[in-house]
């Protein structure tokens, strides 16, 4: 019997790669943050609180990223962290999403409180600050743009990044429905379509992270497709026990039981079969057992 594995790694996991973009985006968010809280204050605008709330929500959710990052690329030295501390990212994705759940679950519930008894606000710094938000976003998202395709941690702060955006035209679009109508109710409305829009961006992020956390097939990779191409591996009479996981983004891993026909070399079929999930999959770490056809050990196996 035969065991082995790849021992090719990426240079750099995905979310490392992105970080000078992430404190960017973190700096912009916190400074503005800052200015919008105020004015949603002195204003009265529920809109403005609400994407000021969110705001705050992003710059917790950033920082998180960050230090995700930093303690994604730190060594281990207990030696109990076999898979390294690659999962701090996700971990911090996660934390996203809480935040969001919460911010826009508070939100709601204030705006539907207001309906019907919506105070006077002040519309044009709510265009103003709308408007200046609004640049800050897009800029965040050009920074983050091409990490969210490659890091889950970063397409967290890439979509908190998105909700913000809209929250922004959401805010100018209510102060200039108060300009227009007089009618003050537009500033609960848009809170709450803020609030909406916030919530369903937090369950696709959601979903994403219990995907990576409950270890299924990551996005792309079929498992049967897998097994079927590990099977026209030559010299493989069998494939069974096999498992495709994220470590987290961009970090792949397989392990699988190979029954080798008989008389065939096994360590070329080791070396076919780690080419195959490389070349096909982009799965770097696998770790595969070739079994010879007499062997039956793995039928104990009771899960």
């Amino acid at each position: 019997m035969g065991a082995g594995h790849s021992h090719a790694r990426p240079a750099e996991h995905a979310g490392g790669r992105f970080r000078s973009r992430l404190a960017a985006a973190f700096a912009l968010t916190a400074a503005f943050f800052v200015v919008e809280l105020a004015v949603g204050l002195v204003s009265g605008s529920l809109a403005l609180i609400s994407d000021a709330g969110h705001m705050a929500a992003d710059v917790v959710a950033l920082g998180a990223s960050l230090v995700a990052t930093r303690i994604a690329t730190r060594p281990d030295k207990t030696g109990r962290r076999t898979y390294g501390s690659y999962r701090a990212e996700v971990f911090a994705s996660g934390l996203t999403v809480l935040i969001m759940l919460g911010v826009g679950g508070y939100v709601l519930v204030e705006g539907l409180s207001r309906l019907g008894q919506a105070p006077v606000v002040a519309s044009g710094a709510m265009l103003v600050v709308g408007a200046l938000g609004l640049a800050i976003n897009v800029a965040s998202m050009a920074l983050l743009r091409s990490g969210s395709k490659d890091s889950l941690n970063v397409r967290g702060a890439y979509f908190e990044v998105i909700a913000d955006a809209a929250g922004s035209v959401g805010v100018m679009a209510a102060g200039l429905l108060i300009i227009v109508t007089g009618q003050q109710v537009w500033d609960v409305l848009v809170a709450v379509a803020i609030a909406v829009f916030v919530l369903v961006r937090a369950c696709v992020l959601g979903r994403q992270v219990l995907a990576v956390l409950g270890q299924h097939a990551p996005e792309g990779i079929d498992p049967d497709a897998v097994a079927a191409s590990l099977g026209a591996v030559g010299g493989v009479a069998q494939v069974h026990d096999v498992h495709v996981w994220a470590l987290t983004s961009g970090m792949n891993v397989a392990t699988a039981h190979l029954v080798a026909a008989e008389l065939a070399d096994h360590h070329a079929v080791l070396d076919a079969a780690r080419d195959v999930l490389q070349d096909r999959f982009g799965i770097a770490h696998a770790t595969l057992q070739v079994e010879p056809a007499s062997h039956h050990g793995c039928q104990d196996l009771a899960w």
